[in-house]
């Protein structure tokens, strides 16, 4: 190799070595915004809450898992989190999300700071038997992540009043019925600090890089 080859190979290592720093750097000084009721847009709000600027967190929550086990919020305290709404005879957006899902539960699969919520907006048809065999045929590792139902009134509140992942409003009665791609992650503080389509291939993407910049920000 000759002279003006070394020196060029040598700047080469330089510049990789100092884009390694800064892109490491701006990562772990990214600061991801916490999000308050008036943050959102009003049409994902109840209308109780769309003047409230500061303070939120997800209320409490009481759930049964795939396994009949009561799932609170006790379940994810000191937790990192993604939750998401889904039913287990949707064939369309459904299926899509849980399986991004999955990935995120595998790529956290080793973290236990990490945790994954999903709730039935079915939960009248979505049974225990039925989670337990829809959590088998998706891969759910029961440690990592819940798959609930419910008091129907309870999820749907969850959904308007703490999680901001629905637009339609309704009372959570009989004829009520929301259907959502929208996932959102939680801190260890019960507060959201992002919402992402849980169909698209790079929100999913971001959503590892976010959970991995408020892991290390805590």
């Amino acid at each position: 190799m000759t002279k003006n080859n070394w020196i060029t190979f040598i700047l080469s290592i330089l510049v990789c070595v100092l884009i390694y720093f800064y892109v490491t750097s701006t990562l772990s000084n990214k600061v991801l915004p916490i999000y308050n009721p008036s943050n959102f847009n009003p049409e994902l709000v109840d209308k109780s809450l769309q003047s409230t600027n500061k303070n939120h967190i997800i209320s409490d929550f009481s759930l049964v898992n795939q396994n009949g086990e009561t799932i609170t919020q006790e379940n994810y305290k000191d937790k990192i989190y993604i939750a998401d709404f889904f039913f287990t005879r949707c064939g369309t957006i459904c299926p899509i999300m849980t399986n991004n899902m999955a990935k995120i539960q595998n790529e956290f699969l080793n973290d236990n700071d990490i945790m994954l919520l999903s709730l039935s907006v079915t939960p009248e048809i979505d049974s225990v038997p039925i989670l337990r065999d829809y959590a088998n045929n998706k891969g759910v590792i029961d440690s990592k992540w819940n798959v609930t139902t419910g008091d129907k009134k309870h999820i749907y509140d969850l959904a308007r009043k703490s999680y901001f992942a629905v637009v339609e409003q309704g009372d959570g009665g009989l004829q009520d019925f929301i259907h959502t791609p929208n996932v959102i992650l939680i801190d260890k503080k019960q507060q959201i600090r992002g919402i992402y389509d849980g169909t698209n291939d790079d929100d999913i993407k971001q959503i590892i890089v976010d959970i991995k910049t408020l892991k290390s920000s805590h």
